[in-house]
């Protein structure tokens, strides 16, 4: 992607050594359509592919971070060039289709951030749901502002968690079910003293404090800092890291194909509100009676 033609996102240099990367669709709360993640992808492989820089930032604009993914988003997939193995199919009708789509854009985007070469820093405010969680959770660190709160209301919808599911990982095995049981709402200093936030700061300080962790972070050897960060991840995958996220997105389309069976939507109505599941309801009914 042409890192000019960039629409949803900002790509920024703040300081020596850091790039900052912006998400920019205020109005939408920086909800994720597949090109803001294309746009995200690109902007991140710019940075890592730039001497000059060491660490990255990823931010937000407006007062929430990430209301998740877009679910109005309709754009074609001819648009964007895969990214992933599998990417190419994407086209193919089915499930199939539909689940090399959410490995493309959701789990294979995602562990490719995870393992970016260069440290990414992400500084988060207001509202994180569902795959704002994902967005920020490929981080290295988190900092937080006081007013984060952080949602995975996805069960409601009929299957078990955001297609990255590094909830155990980040929250704790029974957090991570309470989280998921009941789509509560977690603080930022509840995360911060789970241990999914590295620091809580005042939201007026928020990108001054993440800007100024990124320039301590670039002031260090490029080769260090790829190699601490190899060696942190990669002993999180000798636990079965990757083999956990694999089996979570195979569960996951189980539970869409459940929901097509019973309401002919890879969503269950139910967890979408009770206006819509009763306009569902009513469009059903009319053509049980031929209108």
């Amino acid at each position: 992607m042409d890192a000019t033609a960039y629409h949803r996102i900002r790509y920024e240099t703040p300081a020596p050594g850091v790039a900052r990367v912006v998400m920019a669709r205020e109005a939408q709360r920086n909800a994720q359509d597949k090109r803001m993640t294309y746009e995200l992808d690109s902007a991140f492989d710019r940075a890592c592919r730039d001497d000059d820089i060491n660490c990255i930032v990823l931010a937000g604009d407006g007062p929430h971070f990430s209301a998740g993914h877009d679910l109005r988003d309709r754009e074609g997939w001819e648009a964007f060039p895969p990214r992933t193995p599998w990417g190419g199919a994407t086209g193919r009708p089915g499930a199939e289709g539909h689940m090399a789509g959410e490995q493309e854009i959701y789990l294979g985007m995602c562990w490719r951030w995870r393992n970016l070469p260069k440290p990414l820093v992400a500084a988060v405010q207001g509202k994180v749901i569902a795959g704002g969680l994902m967005l920020m959770w490929v981080a290295d660190l988190i900092i937080a502002a006081e007013d984060a709160s952080f949602c995975d209301p996805v069960v409601a919808f009929g299957v078990n968690g955001v297609e990255y599911f590094g909830h155990p990982w980040e929250l704790g095995v029974r957090k991570a079910k309470e989280l998921l049981f009941t789509g509560d709402w977690l603080g930022a200093e509840e995360a911060r003293a789970l241990g999914m936030v590295n620091r809580v700061v005042p939201g007026a300080e928020l990108q001054e404090a993440a800007l100024a962790l990124a320039r301590k972070i670039a002031a260090k050897p490029p080769m260090g800092l790829k190699l601490a960060k190899m060696s942190v991840n990669q002993a999180q995958d000798a636990m079965g890291f990757w083999n956990a996220l694999q089996a979570a997105m195979s569960l996951q389309q189980l539970g869409h194909a459940n929901n097509q069976e019973l309401h002919g939507m890879r969503v269950d109505p139910a967890g979408l509100g009770p206006g819509f599941a009763k306009k569902r309801a009513g469009q059903a009914e009319a053509r049980g009676r031929g209108d």
